[in-house]
């Protein structure tokens, strides 16, 4: 169990384990570049105990996506509209597209980098491209639940293309 008065050494052995074992940190260690990583590499949901400091550190984000795309949810709404980042996000955690900015969940390419890695990201992105073929066939072949996710228009016209094989 760590404390307060926890070294740097005994808190990244615990983050290790669970990463949400950050909260019981000292504030000093939560603003740890090394600390927070591992933390974020073990649960992206530890980047809510990290200083704000790191939260807003463009550099650190795109390490802590890249660990962990779930920590994403933990950006500044800056960075959930800054393409690097959010694709970073999304090649790690497919999911981490729930978080982006609106005008990324419309960018074809962030959400077939999501898509690739998890079909059901599909429920996040735009609707135009819940509309779009190669997308959804894209997220359908990494998941067939991800269907559900596809415009019903699209649903229709597969399933009179597959009616008509």
């Amino acid at each position: 169990m760590i404390n307060k008065n926890s070294t740097k050494e005994e808190v990244i052995a615990a983050v290790k384990k669970n990463g949400f074992a950050l909260r019981f940190a000292s504030g000093e260690l939560m603003g740890d570049r090394d600390v927070v990583l591992e933390a974020a590499k073990q649960n992206g949901w530890a980047l809510y105990y990290a200083n704000v400091e790191l939260q807003n550190d463009r550099a650190f984000m795109v390490e802590a996506v890249k660990q962990n795309g779930w920590a994403l949810r933990f950006a500044s709404e800056e960075f959930k509209n800054d393409r690097e980042i959010v694709l970073a996000a999304v090649k790690q955690n497919g999911w981490a597209l729930q978080p982006a900015s609106n005008k990324l969940r419309a960018d074809r390419g962030i959400v077939m980098e999501a898509v690739k890695q998890d079909g059901l990201a599909l429920e996040y992105a735009s609707k135009e491209l819940q509309n779009d073929r190669e997308v959804v066939l894209t997220a359908v072949r990494q998941c067939w639940y991800a269907l559900n996710y596809a415009s019903d228009e699209l649903k229709s016209e597969l399933k009179k293309e597959a009616n008509n094989d």
